[in-house]
């Protein structure tokens, strides 16, 4: 059988990509905290908070390529791709602290305005923008190749809209000398994160709940599984996500003497092309689910095993 290898060589290019994206967005996190606590200014400690965000979901991505790299075994039948989900809702509880934080320190500052290093925060500001498009670079040749690296390009790019924010606030108050909208683009960033985070814990929940994935449509699913020649009834129909961008689904389907001998091949090759789950248990019944004789099996397996 021929091996077709551009798979391989695809995911190897995507974590270059990821990890030297991972490595910039990481360093320069790090220096807008010192940056942030030096020159005093909470838009910069905002900001890498914000960054904060992208080196987590950076990071996810990285792990994700790598770990599902890795062969099942007897303990993990689906090995160890459901640690993306896991992390991302870890990832998502603890921004949310890191958010509130900022909104309290930038409410007291705004009854007491401290000074700020408005030329440092504007040197910092310039070279994390400089960073962000950096890593847009890298991403954007697997961005339509991958929804893992999608996610990580967006991140990346909303980021790029916070250093644009400190760098407003950096010039303002260097030309009016306004030090409270530092606090104020602080709040814009913090307000900006909230909603993505709460986006993210919500959609972890959902996958780990194994709730339907929400491209696919379970209804027009289930009535094309009902349509097909031969099917009289379809039994515990189930759809879930194992991971971001994987899909699963069990059906058990009751036929009659006019199902073809390939019925079941065929239809998991429609399920491929026209929803995109690529790992389909199909059971055939005689009858149904209360008058079961020697049911057969089909399976349709994911490219990963």
């Amino acid at each position: 059988m021929a091996h077709d290898h551009s798979h391989g060589v695809e995911v190897a290019g995507n974590e270059r990509r990821l990890t030297l994206a991972l490595g910039l967005t990481a360093l320069f996190m790090a220096v807008e905290v010192v940056g942030g606590i030096v020159t005093g200014s909470l838009a910069l400690l905002s900001d890498a908070a914000h960054m904060f965000t992208d080196v987590m979901a950076l990071g996810i991505s990285v792990v994700a390529v790598r770990i599902g790299k890795r062969p099942v075994d007897d303990q993990r039948s689906y090995g160890y791709q459901r640690l993306e989900i896991l992390a991302s809702a870890m990832n998502a509880l603890m921004l949310f602290g890191v958010g509130i934080y900022i909104l309290y320190e930038a409410w007291v500052r705004l009854k007491a305005p401290p000074t700020v290093d408005s030329s440092g925060m504007l040197w910092i500001a310039g070279v994390g923008l400089i960073v962000n498009v950096i890593s847009m670079r890298l991403l954007s040749a697997g961005k339509d190749e991958s929804l893992n690296v999608k996610g990580a390009y967006l991140e990346v790019w909303s980021d790029m809209l916070g250093s644009a924010g400190v760098i407003v606030a950096a010039l303002v108050i260097r030309f009016t000398g306004w030090t409270w909208v530092d606090s104020v683009v602080a709040v814009g960033i913090g307000l900006w994160v909230l909603p993505r985070t709460w986006t993210l814990l919500k959609a972890s929940t959902h996958i780990l709940m194994e709730g339907t994935p929400e491209e696919i449509d379970t209804a027009k699913l289930r009535a094309h599984i009902e349509a097909a020649p031969g099917v009289t009834a379809v039994h515990d129909f189930h759809v879930w996500t194992l991971t971001s961008g994987r899909s699963l689904m069990t059906a058990h389907v009751a036929v009659n003497g006019k199902a073809s001998p390939g019925f079941v091949k065929t239809l998991s090759d429609e399920i491929v092309a026209r929803y995109g789950i690529f790992h389909t248990t199909i059971q055939l019944e005689e009858e149904g689910c209360g008058d079961m004789h020697e049911p057969l099996h089909g399976h349709s397996p994911s490219p990963t095993e």
